[in-house]
């Protein structure tokens, strides 16, 4: 079984417009309401691939109920706590080719349910093979919760796949426990070695940074271009196919998914790289947001092509 972290779940509404006017009412049909967040992202691609997957975070209140709701009509398992607060909101206003975003801060998470989260994520992580862990911290959490997981994860030997940035994925890569796979893009990258990276060279050469010396994969992503990856000595350089996006948010997460089940049905070097990035690629193409079509997934690895520049 893999378990997807989203400790920041949202309820993801989109309102499409044709026009948005400013300081007026603006009345809206077409509405979408979704369980939003990185890791539900990961958790519904793993479903579309057949995998046994289980997800996990904090829920409250009536929109943590929705999202409950969400995830049971998919058959996924539920582990996530149940806090006092109420899980957030976040809107995205579609209007003359734009996106206009408010996005709600979330839930203050008490250490009482800190505490009983990481009580449950230590029994969880003794039940599956895989962890995910995507996204940002909640307000009430310590900074230094997500390295609290990964070490309490190395005590089983269960390996995290992290996709996360700035202070945090910092304070993690130099960390005592190692995720098992990073995936940062190329900004990422550098906020996290400290200086702008100006071509693929420069990437492929910080990979060989001390940092990642004890972090098994590194997959940086680079959008369309597909993605720079280190395995151990080895790095690789994956282009994807071209295609007309239809919407590329959660493509990440889709990669990451990807990754996981490439893991799970222990999958080569090579193979592993395509699957994995082929699974972004195939959310790009479609318009809801953590969605492929599993029937073009043969299509989309063999589009991939990988090379060994290291």
């Amino acid at each position: 079984m893999i378990l997807t972290i989203t400790l920041n779940p949202a309820v993801d509404i989109s309102y499409k417009l044709e026009t948005f006017s400013l300081d007026t009412v603006n009345r809206v049909a077409d509405v979408s309401k979704t369980a939003g967040g990185k890791g539900l992202n990961v958790a519904r691609v793993l479903d579309q691939l057949g995998e046994d997957v289980a997800t996990s975070g904090f829920l409250g209140g009536s929109l943590g109920g929705f999202i409950r709701s969400q995830i049971g009509l998919l058959g996924i398992e539920d582990f996530f706590v149940e806090i006092e607060g109420e899980t957030r909101n976040c809107i995205a206003v579609i209007h003359e080719g734009n996106q206009t975003e408010i996005l709600e801060s979330g839930p203050v998470i008490s250490e009482k349910e800190a505490s009983l989260f990481l009580k449950k994520f230590t029994e969880y992580v003794q039940q599956v093979d895989i962890v995910t862990i995507s996204g940002s911290l909640p307000k009430g959490l310590a900074a230094d919760f997500y390295l609290e997981m990964v070490g309490i994860a190395s005590q089983y030997n269960t390996r995290v796949l992290l996709d996360s940035n700035g202070a945090l994925l910092t304070s993690i890569v130099r960390g005592e426990h190692k995720p098992y796979l990073i995936k940062p893009n190329e900004d990422e990258l550098a906020d996290l070695l400290g200086y702008k990276l100006l071509d693929e060279i420069q990437i492929t050469e910080a990979l060989d940074s001390s940092l990642f010396a004890d972090v098994p994969w590194v997959v940086v992503t680079l959008g369309a271009d597909g993605a720079i990856v280190k395995h151990g000595d080895n790095i690789y350089r994956a282009k994807a196919p071209k295609i007309e996006a239809v919407n590329p948010v959660g493509s990440g997460d889709s990669v990451v998914a990807g990754f996981a089940a490439g893991f799970a049905r222990g999958l080569a070097d090579e193979d592993l790289i395509k699957f994995g990035l082929s699974m972004g690629v195939l959310n790009a193409m479609e318009e809801k947001t953590g969605h492929i079509n599993v029937d073009q997934v043969d299509w989309a690895v063999s589009q991939m092509s990988v090379e060994k520049i290291n």
